[in-house]
């Protein structure tokens, strides 16, 4: 599949997956990392705006992906139950 048919999720994920995920889980593990999938740039935060907020201070209008680092989820949506 070519890149451009790509989700913006998808495209992302390849970037983290490929160039960063191994120094971003050992140096930022539970940190957020937002990615403009184009320019394959990144941006850490300790919150999940953080990390946000920083990808659209730089690309305004392109769309990103935050995905917390070390973690399935960039965020967890329930209830606890015991």
């Amino acid at each position: 599949m070519s890149s451009r048919l790509k989700t913006t999720s998808a495209q992302a994920r390849d970037v983290y997956e490929s160039r960063l995920r191994k120094d971003l889980e050992r140096d930022c593990w539970g940190m957020y990392v937002s990615i403009e999938p184009e320019s394959g740039e990144h941006f850490i935060g300790i919150t999940f705006d953080d990390a946000v907020n920083a990808a659209l201070d730089k690309y305004p209008d392109r769309v990103t992906h935050t995905i917390r680092i070390g973690h399935v989820a960039a965020v967890h949506l329930g209830v606890l139950t015991q």
